[in-house]
Parts: C-alpha cells; structure tokens; sequence
C-alpha cells in the first residue's frame, strides 16, 4: 500500500518536520534551560521613553549647580554629537530647593531626588548604576541599541532573546508581555521583536481596554467548540505543511494557534484587576477599567506569578527638551507610586528575590541647558540628549541591594569610575538569569549572533 509523505513523518517519528513538530509538542523553547543556576526567574522591565533627566533625579552635582548659567567647558561641546543643541551652551544645574534636593535615603544612604518620594522608601532594595553609556544619541537608534543591541532594525530584543533562551513557565500565556502608555516609542514593535529568531518569541502586546490581546475574542455566532474545531483543522494542515518542508514558522504558527486558544480562557482572568484588594489598588494608585502606567504595574506583578519570563512596560513621555523643570515633576507623580508599590508589592509577597526589576532609558539628558523644545520652539531652558553616562537601576533577583554602581565627573558630563556600556548591562540581566551571554547564539546568514554583539562584560560589583 502507498504510504502518504505525511503518514510516513507520523509513523517514522523523525525527520526535519517530525521532529520540529515533536520539540513544538514538548513545549521546549529555543535553548530550554539556564546556563548555570540563575538568580532572577523573571524580569519586569520598565523603559521609560525619551530619557528622564538622571541629574535632576539620581546624580545631584553641586558643581553644576554652582557654575549654572555659564558657558559649558570647550570639550562639553567642540566636536561633540548634540541631537539639538547647536550653539555654546551654557551649565544647568538642579534648582536648590526642597522639591528638587537629590537626599540620601535608606541604610544605603543611596541619593533619590525628592521628585521620587515613594522610590526613596525602598532605596534599600536597588542598585544605583550612575556610568550606564551607550553609542547612540537619537532615539530610534538608541531604543534599538538598549534593546537589540544595535541600532537599526532586524535584531531581536532582550524579552526575545530570554524567552528563546529559557521559555514560558505557563502553557497558557506568552513568555514575554509587552504593555505601553502613552504613545509608541520611535522604534516601534521592534523593541519587542523577535528579528531573525522563530517569531514565536517576540513579546505580546497586552492593551487594558477592550481585547487584552487584538481579536482574541471570538466573532459573534461562535462560540468555544466551533473554534476548538477550526482550531484542530487549520493545525492538521499545518502539520502536514511542517512535515512537508521543516519551515520553524510553521511550528510557530501551530504553537501561536494553540496558545491564543488557551489565552482566550487565562488572559480575561489575569487581566481582571478587580478582583485585588481594596489595599492592592491603593498601594498602587490603580483604576480597574482605566489604562494607566499604575495599572500596567499592577498586572505585570500578576503576569509573573503566573509564570511568565519577560514582562516589558513602556511609558512615553519624557523628552524634557525644553521646560523640565515643569515637565519632570508631572511625569515622576505618573510613576513613583507604582513602581514603588511595586518592589513593596513583590516583596511582602516573597517574589522580590526571583524577580529582576530593571528601571531603564535608551540614554540620559544633558549637563547643559538647551532652550527649545526639540523643535525649535523656544520655552524653558531643559536638556539635550546624552548618550555619554546616565543613571538606572535594578532591583530584586539576585541585585546587591544598597549599592551605587560607578561615579561620573563633578560637572555629571562622563564616568570617572566603572564606566558601563549597554552590552555589559545587558550581559549582567542576562547572567541573573542564569543565561552565559556570550553562549546564548543563534545562527543567521552564516554567523552566530547573539545579544552582546562581540563585547559586554558582566558587572560583578552588582550582583549579590
């Protein structure tokens, strides 16, 4: 009797199709397991967009302050790369009042700008990186380099890289979540892509309004059996097309099929913030109903206790080039009381310690005044892109906590102590997951790429 290409596949149990088919069905992810014993299980990671002014937050200079309003040093600005800033500018330095003191806090006695209150009671957990550079200086590009680690499009993303490194540790829902306020950021879905891996792994974007997840809910007039049953024919041929030509897409089609099925019964729950407690929603100024970065906080904690790996939260805003010293405050009241509900939230509930949260931005802003809005309108003096150091942090997941990381000049313009590079912050995430940055490759066009490029280091001095 003749034997079908399919039933041949199906009964041998070998072969491109067969098995692509078979590491589907085991659920393995693309590497399927750490490097060696990992101190994070999960990431939160939060970039804000735009960049936040570091100085005016976490690198008080009180030379700055005192040379403010006179002509910057010649090396701040001959031959230097200024997205906006075209003429001699002058210092701007953090204004010395109350609401702007830059304090110590905590045990550490790590410094937090009083623009951040809530952040200043849990200082103890972080670990302040204040070197942080990178090699890009407009957004896009810089988005992408922080991200991808490079700065044009076609690379995957950090969330990308982890979920093809270690998977989902729920069935039911994506190893990587995306969720963004405000409006998208110059790189677009890229951010969150998977590049030229099995686009399996790229993040999902969740939205808090209407479908969690676009056209997750059934049409009208079907209902769950009737989509079981296109689900089971659509993947039987696609089956046959796997066993046929071994395309990895076509596994990610039948897996992707699968897991918005089993989402349209998990992600409606998850994404019911109602159910939380009244003390929940007032820890985090959070409004069931609502999109808001508070919200986002709150489901992203709910994202990794069921199991999901990356967790990414957007939030748009904060490209302050003119009037940041209006612009700033608004935007740290948008975010201050969440994050640090947060870190409380995931801490009381023992989570904290396997969980990396990472607070972050494609670069910082400029020790110098710029006196336009980026678009030359001219407004309140704020700051010009700079990729040469900027301040983040991360906290949780096997972090030192209490700790400042590398030291910049008096004047807030480049390190002068462990200095850090994007692929070494990238290399330290990584590691906390347990993950050899120079070992997680895959191979495209004849080369084994990975995250790190052929650089990046991993920063000991921040990890317990």
């Amino acid at each position: 009797m003749d034997m079908t290409r399919r039933e041949l596949f199906q009964r041998a149990g070998y072969g491109i199709g067969g098995l692509a088919l078979s590491n589907l069905l085991r659920g393995e992810a693309g590497n399927a397991a750490p490097h060696f014993r990992p101190r994070a299980r999960s990431v939160i990671y939060i970039h804000l967009i735009g960049a936040p002014s570091h100085l005016d937050l976490f690198d008080d200079k009180p030379e700055l302050r005192k040379h403010s309003g006179e002509k910057c040093p010649d090396a701040f600005f001959d031959a230097k790369k200024l997205a906006f800033i075209r003429q001699h500018p002058t210092l701007l330095g953090t204004p010395a009042t109350e609401k702007f003191r830059i304090r110590p806090c905590g045990e550490s006695g790590i410094a937090i700008s009083n623009l951040l209150p809530n952040l200043q009671r849990c200082v103890d957990d972080i670990a302040l990186i204040k070197t942080l550079h990178t090699d890009e200086f407009n957004h896009a590009p810089a988005q992408l380099f922080l991200q991808t680690g490079f700065g044009r499009f076609g690379r995957p993303s950090l969330g990308a890289w982890t979920n093809y490194g270690l998977g989902s540790e729920n069935d039911d829902l994506p190893g990587f979540v995306v969720m963004v306020t405000g409006q998208y950021p110059g790189a677009g879905n890229s951010l969150f892509g998977s590049g030229f891996l099995p686009s399996r792994y790229q993040g999902v974007e969740f939205r808090t309004r209407g479908d969690a997840v676009l056209f997750l809910s059934n049409p009208k007039g079907v209902d769950a059996p009737a989509r079981r049953r296109v689900v089971d024919a659509v993947n039987e041929l696609n089956e046959v097309e796997l066993a046929d030509v071994g395309d990895p897409e076509i596994a990610t089609r039948i897996r992707q099929y699968e897991l918005a099925y089993r989402m349209q019964s998990s992600v409606p729950e998850l994404m019911d913030i109602g159910r939380e407690p009244a003390a929940i929603h007032e820890l985090y100024g959070t409004k069931p109903g609502r999109t808001s970065f508070a919200n986002n906080c709150l489901l992203a904690r709910r994202l990794v206790e069921r199991g999901v790996r990356f967790v990414q939260l957007f939030d748009q805003g904060w490209d302050h080039h003119g009037a940041v010293f209006s612009r700033l405050p608004v935007k740290c009241r948008q975010i201050d009381q969440p994050i640090a509900a947060l870190l409380m939230d995931l801490k009381s509930r023992g989570m904290l310690d396997e969980t990396l949260v990472v607070w972050s931005s494609e670069f910082g802003r400029t020790p110098m005044a710029q006196g336009n809005d980026g678009e030359g309108r001219r407004t309140k003096p704020g700051r010009d892109h700079h990729n040469v150091a900027y301040s983040v942090w991360m906290a949780g997941g096997g972090v030192k906590p209490g700790t400042v990381y590398g030291q910049t000049d008096e004047l807030g313009y480049a390190p002068v102590d462990r200095p850090m590079h994007v692929h070494d912050f990238n290399a330290t995430i990584l590691h906390l997951l347990g993950i050899d940055h120079k070992r997680l490759t895959f191979r495209f066009q004849g080369r084994d790429f990975r995250l790190t490029d052929v650089k990046g280091h991993v920063a000991d001095g921040v990890i317990r």
